[in-house]
């Protein structure tokens, strides 16, 4: 099954379950940090690599490519690592757990919450993903970003906290 086509159904939200990125963001997410992280290594690594008199040009541009190359899997295997974040809605309101081997569990209460931004950008939108911004009332955490969504589950999981925002009455 191509999970990367075409606008996708109305999602349902299963409140009792943590939910994960779709395997097209998790492949977005790790292309495009190999991609950055390549050519930063590019840039660095160039002059450097290139004013060396001593080794012959062809072991200057194999060494160069070499580490343009380990910088490109290192972005890609530190932008995989999207997959292990998770997500989920309760009545409470918004659990986010992201790590493998250390966790971080952040809980958004629904009480704290003042608005929520869903962002497209050029590249999500073609995969059919969103970015979702949780701003709370907090002062140490102001906004928690959700990377990854599919962009129905995105907009239910807005509507649905803004449902709850509204049950609950404004808490300020």
């Amino acid at each position: 099954m191509n999970d990367n086509t075409g606008p996708q159904p109305p999602s349902t939200l299963d409140r009792s379950a943590w939910h994960g990125p779709p395997r097209r963001a998790v492949r977005l997410h790790a292309g495009f940090l190999a991609v950055v992280l390549g050519l930063c290594a590019l840039l660095a690594l160039a002059g450097p690599w290139f004013a060396m008199d001593e080794l012959p040009s062809t072991q200057r541009t194999a060494g160069l490519l070499g580490g343009v190359g380990l910088a490109a899997v290192l972005g890609g295997a530190w932008g995989a690592l999207l997959r292990h974040q998770r997500w989920k809605l309760d009545a409470e309101g918004l659990w986010l757990r992201q790590g493998r081997l250390w966790w971080r569990e952040t809980r958004v209460p629904a009480s704290r919450v003042q608005h929520v931004d869903l962002k497209h950008g050029p590249l999500e939108r073609r995969a059919g993903l969103a970015t979702m911004v949780v701003h709370t009332a907090a002062v140490q955490l102001s906004g928690v970003t959700v990377r990854g969504l599919d962009a129905a589950d995105a907009e239910a999981l807005r509507d649905a906290l803004a449902r709850q925002l509204d049950d609950e009455g404004d808490a300020l």
